[in-house]
């Protein structure tokens, strides 16, 4: 027993030793079958890379099957190249209707998808989901179209702009512009709570051809009640997209001398602060403040704030001035001061 057992062992690791090199080679089917295998282990990971591996190996083992047919007449290398043959068609297959049933039905979504969700990390999967809630569907909007009336329109939908610009006034005056990429509803979508309802502030109008994808209030809250993830993600995306609304509202808010008014309340009433203390416009001082050291007329004057070099002119050239916001109720000029007006 122990004699076999060494033999045994010696026939599987001893390498046989070969008498000669034979001088033919195995003809041009051997030859291609292994070139295109060799091509195809180049491919990359993915499910692109693995179409990409499998469709260089199959034609590769028909080469295979091919030479151990006519060449060396082997069924055994006929059987094993014929199966590897049916996975790799098997695996292709495979592929391809996992592509298709991954794939976007639009290049619109597909451009969405690739600039807006992708960088954030959304799967695939999730954006279907997104995208299924507005049932995949693209509206268009003509130039001079209005897609809300202050006062008017209810709020039943959240918009999203693909393509083209929209101008939001108030009252016929230029507030800013929604651009592409962002949502047109936002701030209305944020201020009501999902059993309540409401009516636009504000007037969008369409300045050229837009397209955009629409979700209803109802649907898009089943969705957001479900997942919890989307729901975190429609919480990060509309809240940037409030902030970048109300910095586009702040750098048309100016006083006559040209300052720029800060919308955060401290910077605001610095800013304000200056012309509410300095009373008449004879220099009369108020009673009970003291006077400030008289000044030679050629001393440098130094100012509570600082002066732009140039006047931003905003996108129509149109700003809001401070008396626009002099007359609204609870407006911070109708309060002495700032702690006032926080209580």
């Amino acid at each position: 027993m122990t004699e076999q057992n060494a033999a045994l062992l010696d026939h599987l690791f001893a390498a046989p030793v070969c008498n000669g090199w034979s001088n033919n080679t195995e003809g041009a089917l051997y030859h291609l079958g292994n070139t295109f295998l060799f091509l195809g282990y180049m491919g990359g990971s993915g499910a692109y890379g693995c179409l990409f591996i499998f469709g260089f190996l199959t034609p590769s083992f028909v080469c295979l099957i091919l030479w151990s047919w006519m060449t060396i007449c082997g069924p055994d290398a006929l059987t094993w190249n014929a199966l590897l043959l049916l996975a790799c068609l098997m695996q292709i297959c495979h592929l391809l209707y996992r592509l298709h049933k991954e794939g976007l039905p639009s290049e619109e979504l597909a451009d969405l998808y690739q600039t807006i969700y992708l960088p954030l990390g959304v799967p695939i999967r999730v954006f279907k989901e997104i995208s299924g809630a507005f049932e995949n569907k693209v509206l268009e909007m003509k130039a001079g179209e209005t897609y809300a009336v202050e006062g008017k329109t209810s709020i039943e939908r959240l918009s999203f702009l693909l393509s083209g610009r929209i101008n939001v006034s108030l009252e016929g005056q230029f507030l800013h512009y929604i651009h592409r990429h962002q949502f047109l509803d936002s701030p209305e979508w944020e201020s009501l709570r999902p059993n309540e309802d409401g009516k636009f502030q504000v007037t969008l109008t369409a300045e050229e051809d837009c397209r955009y994808v629409s979700w209803r209030r109802r649907r898009l809250l089943s969705l957001l009640s479900k997942e919890r993830y989307v729901c975190r993600l429609f919480a990060v995306m509309l809240g940037y997209d409030i902030a970048e609304k109300l910095y586009n509202l702040n750098n048309k808010l100016y006083v006559k001398s040209g300052v720029l008014l800060d919308i955060r309340l401290p910077s605001l009433y610095h800013v304000l602060a200056p012309s509410s203390q300095s009373g008449d416009g004879d220099g009369e001082a108020h009673e009970g403040t003291e006077q400030p050291p008289h000044r030679d007329s050629d001393a440098p004057v130094e100012h509570a704030w600082p002066s732009e070099p140039e006047l931003p002119s905003g996108e129509d050239s149109t700003s809001l001035v401070l008396e626009d916001f002099a007359d609204m109720a609870g407006s911070l000029t109708d309060y002495g001061s700032e702690s006032d007006y926080l209580r």
